[in-house]
């Protein structure tokens, strides 16, 4: 990253485009431009958005299918000082009334659908004044992207914004609650690209198959070109592997994220086929835990020398920590939970005692001892300082420190081993509290996961704490299964381990409820109030 403003990633998109015009910036099956193109096109788009009063600090919704014109308009956003609004549109339509009710833009891009979506269900109704159609039809006043990007370029705009300016707000995928709007600002996007290119060693050239869209916005930045598959990107579980992988060979791919739910289907279809993906030198995956067979399968497609990593993060901070795949298969995590690697350089991490309460301010007597289970915090240029106008959750989530940084509570479980790894333990919100004791979601669900009948298992808790009753809810791998004798197999299974040894309890889904963003974190509120329905005198679940 050669650009002296290395917190603005627009600015280094326009290192790419004069160091390396020709080389292809984005493609799509939509078409596809290289790095002078998506740097000249987004400009224009600039300008046009500014002479329509998107300009610096206004709230824009953006709702457009990855691919060239969400690339242009996303930098055109950017160079315009615009605030992105990032909702994505598979949370539901209550939700995305929710966070566009909380965020009142002022201006709406978007595709017919998602303009449809506006009008039948108000969204913005009282805040928006600007709207910006990318598609065939259009109503009066609304202004096509067609015109925007073929503005007249004019006098250019200031190549120094504010760092710490808000450049995007991005809403959670909701997976534990409400969706909450994650401020970010351009340090933090410089800083993320900053450390995917530093820690994973990509290389300026290289091509990336872009299925996760706020990791595509990278790319320009690291000079990589992103490759945008045919699959619906609210769906990533359903991608059709087939086109994936002949996707991957037309392009050249070189890297690629992929959520659990993508790479799980990949990896079956590249088993079934003996696909390989020569050429691949690494494949990323994050959004939730990755199982072991999952991690087996895709190291078998891809060639000796690449690798698959697990990076650690959420909205609010990412990446935290990555681990390579065959470390992470080296270990014997039943009952421990999920070893997500060390740090990334420059990232601030620690543990602290486990607490539903606000934390006022840092001290170093909140940290839990060595080897125990307890909150994830963690601080950096990369991790965000605030919500969008949610005081309730920044005190929930946030404590100011000593030297200035903001620490963000990842309201995730979890300890350091004696090698300075984090070991990953689950949702705080989601623990599990017995009068026996604490039982963690992922360390007791990776004791049963082990039984070759079942797909995955989710622990809830029913009642109140402290006397929660465990419930393991069970989706099976093969559901013409018959399960009267796999109930007393898993509850002896259980038996194995400290983990999972109060478990006795157990219910089969059909199908468990995940996120739309990975289709990986599974909805355990949703089925506790579920298994709840189904175990009468249990008194509710939390």
């Amino acid at each position: 990253m050669s650009s002296e403003n290395v917190h603005d990633i627009s600015a280094l998109l326009a290192d790419f485009a004069r160091e390396s015009p020709s080389q292809p910036a984005v493609i799509s099956p939509t078409g596809s431009l290289n790095a002078q193109e998506l740097d000249e096109i987004s400009g224009r788009c600039a300008i046009g958005l500014r002479r329509r009063g998107i300009g610096p600090g206004v709230k824009t919704v953006l709702m457009v299918t990855p691919g060239v014109e969400f690339t242009v308009l996303t930098f055109g956003l950017l160079k315009a000082g615009a605030i992105i609004v990032v909702v994505d549109p598979g949370i539901g339509w209550r939700n995305l009334s929710l966070c566009l009710g909380q965020a009142r833009p002022a201006a709406f891009v978007g595709v017919p659908k998602a303009h449809l979506g506006r009008i039948l269900f108000g969204w913005g109704r009282s805040t928006i004044e600007t709207n910006i159609v990318v598609g065939p039809w259009r109503l009066p006043g609304w202004v096509p992207y067609s015109k925007l990007i073929n503005e007249e370029i004019g006098p250019q705009f200031p190549k120094s914004p504010d760092p710490d300016a808000t450049a995007a707000i991005v809403f959670t995928s909701g997976s534990t609650g409400t969706p909450k709007g994650v401020i970010y600002t351009r340090r933090m996007f410089g800083a993320q690209a900053r450390l995917l290119q530093r820690h994973f060693c990509i290389q300026p050239g290289e091509v990336d198959l872009a299925t996760f869209p706020l990791f595509a916005l990278f790319d320009p930045a690291m000079r990589v070109t992103s490759v945008f598959p045919e699959m619906d990107f609210t769906k990533p579980g359903r991608a059709n592997p087939a086109i994936i992988t002949e996707t991957i060979r037309r392009h050249h791919v070189t890297h690629m994220f992929g959520s659990p739910a993508l790479l799980d289907g990949l990896g079956l279809y590249g088993e079934r086929e003996r696909v390989k993906l020569g050429g691949v030198r690494r494949v990323l995956s994050a959004g939730a835990p990755v199982r072991s067979h999952v991690l087996s399968r895709i190291s078998a497609m891809i060639d000796e020398g690449a690798e698959i990593h697990t990076p650690y993060g959420a909205t609010e901070a990412l990446p935290v920590c990555s681990i390579p795949g065959r470390e992470a298969l080296a270990e014997n995590s039943v009952g421990r939970g999920v070893c997500v690697g060390r740090p990334l350089e420059g990232v601030g991490l620690t543990i602290i005692r486990i607490s539903d309460e606000p934390i006022t301010h840092w001290s170093d007597d909140l940290t839990a001892p060595g080897g125990q289970v307890g909150e994830i915090v963690v601080w950096g240029d990369n991790v965000s300082r605030s919500y969008h106008e949610r005081p309730d959750a920044d005190r929930l989530a946030k404590i100011p420190g000593p030297d200035g940084r903001t620490r963000h509570r990842m309201g995730d479980l979890g300890f350091l081993d004696e090698k300075g790894r984090v070991w990953f333990c689950g949702r705080k919100s989601q623990r599990v509290t017995t009068e026996g004791g604490e039982l963690y979601t992922i360390p007791c669900e990776s004791v049963f996961n082990q039984h070759p009948a079942v797909r995955r298992t989710a622990l809830v808790g029913l009642g109140g704490r402290p006397r929660q009753r465990p419930v393991l809810c069970v989706e099976l791998a093969d559901r013409r299964r018959g399960v009267d004798s796999l109930r007393s197999e898993l509850v002896e299974l259980g038996q194995t381990h400290p983990s999972s040894r109060a478990v006795r309890d157990i219910l089969f889904h059909p199908g468990f409820p995940v996120d739309v963003r990975h289709n990986a974190k599974i909805f355990r509120e949703k089925l506790a109030i579920w298994a709840a329905a189904r175990l009468p005198g249990t008194g509710g679940a939390l």
